[in-house]
């Protein structure tokens, strides 16, 4: 089967929206949870309590997602709406491989790994 530009570019565009429409239900979600279960009490401000355990590693966070927990939904969906584009990279880097087109599947390989390195050296704080 023979992909064209616009084939692949309307399946770059469903991802993106796709993407968005699922990330933003996710977080919305669980600010209703959150609200729900929270939204009576009144924060402290004069202690800090920084971030909790459960969302200091991915998994944990989908451990307390499953629990239905409010800010682990809502940063899951965060979480989704940050990996779509990435996922664009990636199904652009397919359309390029399907199109032969190997300078562009070197550069979009390269954004990855740039992408990748970044996530994995990157220090929070």
């Amino acid at each position: 089967m023979k992909f064209k530009d616009t084939d692949i570019q309307s399946l770059i565009g469903k991802v993106l929206r796709g993407g968005m429409i699922v990330s933003m239900s996710i977080v919305l979600f669980g600010g209703i949870f959150y609200v729900v279960r929270h939204g009576h009490s009144i924060p402290d401000y004069k202690k800090f309590n920084g971030i909790p355990p459960f969302m200091q590693h991915a998994g944990s966070l989908i451990v307390a997602a499953t629990n239905l927990k409010g800010q682990a939904i809502i940063q899951l969906g965060i979480v989704l709406l940050i990996a779509t584009p990435i996922l664009r990279v990636v199904c652009s880097t397919i359309g390029f491989v399907l199109e032969k087109d190997y300078l562009y599947v070197g550069i979009s390989l390269l954004v990855l790994l740039i992408i990748f390195a970044s996530m994995m050296g990157g220090r929070v704080g």
